[in-house]
């Protein structure tokens, strides 16, 4: 999450201090609990693959990827070259070619780069925020609420949450992980490709662009294998539902412009929606169908004094979580105010740390049944508790334009 910033900022943190990995890929966490938003750690410089289109990528007749000549075009229009960026191009982060604005985003698969070392290797967050960067909230806040223990998942995770996985993600100081959520597409019932996550785990906000190489695992690591048994396991077996790209994301405007990597700038439209692919290519069924469910999006819950109880589910890496582990904390929901003229926000107590930011936040929705309210997005380095924001016109506004722009495909 980002520690009201949009989760655990997080810098650096190198290999070591855990020791429980010997690969060359440490990806690091986002996570939203620190009044900080995101947590990075040094990927693989060497990771490589073979890259295929986003969702268009057709196979050529020999065997082998054609990338369709209109994503080929768009591409070369931001000055990317396929093969170069298939072969590491893609490390490239100058600050004057990063690309940023909303009509931005490209994102080519790269087949294999999300190995099982990259998937597995997170490493917590530094904790560098300032408790006092909410001091001076203003609007309605609540009492802090006491701190909830996350409760771990019962494996196997699809039985349970079968709408929860991991995002994983590139930035410019490595490879780095969210949680995000399988929720439905009204213009494709029962064939859903939408997920939902933060802002700030696939743009940087004010001072950057769109992140890389974005992916989701839904049920990573299903079973509940430990660390130990996970070093042996197959990528079949960490990611048992495959690897799903996204071929377009969509962020508010606000985050963009205003989100912040601490102090909380943006948290309340720190809120995203990523349209994906499988990563080997079309195996004629959905995310939707794969996974067997998804979520409404509730974009008019009701009022925090009628919700009794909230439900916040995510992937925690940061001590004492290892990141490999799914975690939900249940709570009756209070409002975070962290500036008058932005929409308040939810919080509940929860002990989550980094990398479940982005986690989806469910609720009984207007109807009165399960529903996606909100996301994890920010909380305190001390890992008491967590805030979402309330999802209303602009965030309905980014999900209507994701869903619209794949309609009937």
């Amino acid at each position: 999450m980002r520690s009201i910033r949009p989760s655990f900022s997080t810098r650096g943190n190198r290999r070591g201090r855990r020791g429980t990995s010997s690969a060359a890929a440490a990806v690091a966490l986002v996570s939203a609990l620190a009044l900080t938003a995101t947590a990075c750690e040094d990927g693989d410089p060497e990771a490589g693959g073979d890259a295929s289109a986003s969702a268009s990528a057709v196979d050529d007749g020999n065997g082998g990827i054609r990338i369709p000549e209109h994503i080929k075009d768009k591409l070369k229009e931001h000055g990317i070259d396929v093969d170069d960026w298939k072969n590491g191009a893609w490390k490239d982060w100058n600050k004057d070619d990063w690309l940023r604005e909303a009509q931005d985003f490209v994102n080519p698969i790269i087949e294999g780069l999300w190995d099982p070392d990259r998937m597995r290797d997170a490493e917590e967050p530094d904790q560098e925020v300032d408790e006092n960067d909410i001091s001076g909230d203003q609007g309605v806040t609540d009492p802090e609420p006491a701190p909830v223990e996350a409760a771990a998942v019962p494996a196997k995770y699809h039985d349970n949450a079968a709408t929860a996985g991991k995002l994983l993600f590139d930035s410019p100081k490595g490879s780095m992980v969210c949680s995000a959520t399988v929720v439905k597409d009204p213009a494709n019932p029962g064939k859903s490709n939408m997920v939902w996550t933060a802002g700030h785990c696939v743009h940087a906000g004010k001072s950057g662009g769109w992140y890389r190489n974005i992916a989701f695992v839904p049920s990573y690591n299903d079973a509940d294998m430990s660390v130990e048994e996970l070093q042996k396991a197959t990528k079949e077996e960490i990611a048992p539902y495959g690897v799903w790209w996204g071929d377009w994301a969509q962020t508010s405007d606000q985050w963009i412009e205003q989100g912040g990597a601490t102090g909380g700038d943006g948290a309340s439209y720190d809120f995203a929606v990523i349209h994906v692919t499988p990563e080997k290519g079309s195996t004629g069924k959905s995310l939707e169908e794969t996974v067997g469910a998804a979520l409404p999006v509730d974009f008019d819950a009701p009022a925090v004094p009628e919700i009794e109880n909230m439900k916040a589910i995510g992937y925690p890496a940061a001590p004492p979580y290892d990141g490999q582990k799914l975690y939900e904390c249940q709570d009756k929901p209070g409002r975070l105010s962290i500036n008058a003229s932005d929409p308040t926000m939810y919080r509940i107590g929860c002990t989550m740390t980094g990398g479940s930011s982005g986690g989806g936040w469910v609720a009984a929705g207007s109807d009165g049944k399960p529903a996606l309210v909100s996301n994890t997005s920010i909380g305190p380095v001390t890992a008491g508790w967590l805030a979402g924001p309330r999802l209303g016109e602009e965030a309905k506004g980014v999900f209507d334009a994701v869903s619209g722009k794949f309609a009937d495909q």
